[in-house]
């Protein structure tokens, strides 16, 4: 039997992991899947967090059942990350699920600059408007614009978190997994992820997009079962 916790994505829940979960318990394990703070049934934080605030919540949910096996699916993995780091004692193996854990640097490369000439006309009465639909631009794929109150800023505090420079620090066996066609997080990101984590193996799903465990349940329920064998 293996201990399993699984850390949703934003904007979900665990009730979406509710098939992945079953067949992982039909299986013979035991399997943790908590609806993060500002998801599911879970309140947000009364201030908003952070990627670490979030990762010593995960500490304290685990604090009775540790070591286990870990998987973060997007934002997530950017908490499994954090948290293979800061406590690596509590975790037998890492699993990451299409993890935004990279920024593009031509991305950010073309939006300092489109900021730097905006501030040249900062002047101009339509500037603000200006200014307005360069952001709807560049966050017209993420939740932002779904979200509101505590959760927005938390939000603005978890992607503004580069985690490159951390992933070579992992020490724990890794395992990434990535659907072809996601269209959230590019594969890409998937293999800067594979080259930075030393030792890391790299799954593929051909034709899936970012949710896995709502596409493939019996697939990737498979697949970490037997990560957790291996």
């Amino acid at each position: 039997m293996s201990r399993i916790l699984i850390l949703h994505g934003w904007g979900s829940s665990q009730k979406k992991w509710v098939r992945v979960k079953e067949i992982l318990i039909q299986r013979g394990n035991e399997v943790f899947v908590p609806d993060l703070p500002g998801f599911g049934e879970n309140p947000p934080p009364k201030a908003p967090w952070g990627v670490d605030d979030y990762v010593e919540w995960v500490k304290n949910y685990t604090k009775n059942f540790a070591p286990f096996f870990l998987l973060g699916h997007s934002f997530g993995g950017r908490l499994a990350i954090k948290f293979a780091l800061k406590y690596p004692e509590n975790i037998l193996g890492l699993i990451l699920l299409a993890v935004p854990a990279i920024k593009s640097k031509r991305q950010s490369s073309v939006k300092n600059f489109v900021i730097k000439i905006f501030a040249r006309f900062s002047f101009l009465p339509f500037y603000r408007f200006l200014r307005k639909i360069f952001y709807l631009y560049f966050l017209r794929k993420t939740d932002y614009f779904q979200i509101n109150g505590v959760m927005k800023e938390t939000f603005k505090k978890i992607i503004g978190e580069d985690l490159s420079f951390h992933l070579p620090l992992i020490k724990t066996k890794t395992l990434i997994l990535w659907g072809e066609k996601d269209d959230y997080v590019s594969m890409r990101v998937a293999f800067l992820i594979k080259e930075k984590i030393p030792d890391s193996k790299l799954m593929i799903f051909p034709g899936v997009k970012h949710s896995p465990y709502l596409e493939i349940p019996e697939k990737l329920a498979e697949i970490i079962i037997q990560f957790t064998k291996s």
